[in-house]
């Protein structure tokens, strides 16, 4: 389900008409996460540290409304609930796409994930997740621990998807941290939605 914005009476008007006219009207940021309590407690239950964070930072971007804005057609709308498009990493180190529903049932979440990312696993070619307009771009580069990021992009393609990408887990001192890039739509978020998002994302990874 998803609702239209009367851009006439939005807040946002004359940031939307501004961005929207960029070649570019993405931007992005990158923090350190704090992952210790989240790593231990996948651990604990023999789960998959992807997916537990993946199931957090889905969780955290459908709790903020910036996050769920989508442009379709010149206008803007509001999903009720946002899933993800993640890349999936295979044994021949090609990547392909795999959509999952966002859930509040995390058991359910897993189960339905785990088998999407097999099917992935399992093909071949770089295969689009069947999805629409309201997903997260997810990504993970589980591999370098990066300061920045930035995105492959057509500019003749109308997005205006959050993209959401993953770095590589290191430990110091006991605690272990990992970089998370967040890149918005300047017309449809600010740096603060990017802020409520973030915190939201570590509580859930701080949480039990």
């Amino acid at each position: 389900m998803k609702r239209e914005l009367n851009i006439s009476e939005w807040e946002r008007k004359d940031h939307y008409h501004f961005f929207s006219q960029f070649e570019e009207p993405f931007f992005g940021i990158t923090v350190q996460i704090d992952c210790t309590r989240a790593y231990a407690q996948a651990k604990k239950n023999s789960r998959s540290f992807f997916l537990h964070y993946l199931y957090r930072a889905l969780r955290a971007a459908n709790t903020v409304e910036a996050f769920r804005y989508r442009i379709i057609g010149g206008k803007v709308y509001a999903f009720g609930q946002v899933n993800a498009s993640s890349t999936i990493s295979r044994p021949n180190h090609t990547f392909g796409f795999a959509y999952m529903d966002y859930e509040e049932d995390e058991s359910g979440f897993y189960e339905k994930a785990r088998e999407a990312i097999k099917c992935v696993q399992q093909s071949e070619g770089l295969i689009p997740a069947v999805s629409g307009e309201n997903v997260i771009h997810f990504s993970a580069v589980p591999w370098i621990d990066f300061t920045s990021m930035s995105h492959a992009r057509s500019f003749s393609f109308a997005d205006s998807c959050p993209k959401v990408s993953f770095g590589k887990v290191t430990e110091k001192n006991g605690v272990r941290t990992m970089p998370v890039s967040v890149h918005v739509h300047h017309g449809l978020a600010d740096g603060y939605h990017v802020g409520l998002f973030v915190e939201e994302f570590q509580r859930l990874m701080n949480d039990n």
